[in-house]
């Protein structure tokens, strides 16, 4: 199994969301981070030259039912999911296909924190 990068889910209450980001935004700019997704219930700030530096902000998660306390890439989410089902964890979300590129799913870890395993879907080559 092979770990990509890992990124802290940070939650912003609902209302706050476009100033708090705003205010993250900068914050962290001062930082080096830069914006590298916002969908404007979740933000993702990067380093430009450490692109696995990432925090993601998030008032709410868009189809599933919970807000992830950190996400994982893998390299292989589809193994990820077979390994963590027969382990017996707690699946939160299965795993599905998202129109933002993603393919995921979230699983309860020993100590209640739920992760976000995903893997990036690569465009079909002809």
């Amino acid at each position: 199994m092979s770990v990509r990068r890992i990124v802290p889910n940070l939650r912003l209450a609902e209302g706050d969301a476009p100033e708090a980001m705003a205010g993250h935004r900068a914050f962290y700019g001062l930082l080096g981070l830069e914006e590298v997704m916002n969908h404007g219930w979740v933000m993702t700030l990067a380093s430009p030259t450490e692109p696995a530096a990432q925090l993601s902000f998030l008032t709410h998660d868009a189809t599933a039912p919970v807000v992830p306390d950190l996400s994982v890439e893998v390299a292989d989410v589809d193994a990820a999911y077979e390994a963590v089902r027969a382990s017996g964890a707690r699946i939160v979300h299965p795993l599905r296909d998202e129109e933002w590129g993603v393919r995921r799913f979230f699983v309860e870890a020993p100590d209640g924190r739920v992760v976000n395993v995903l893997g990036h879907r690569r465009p079909p080559t002809d």
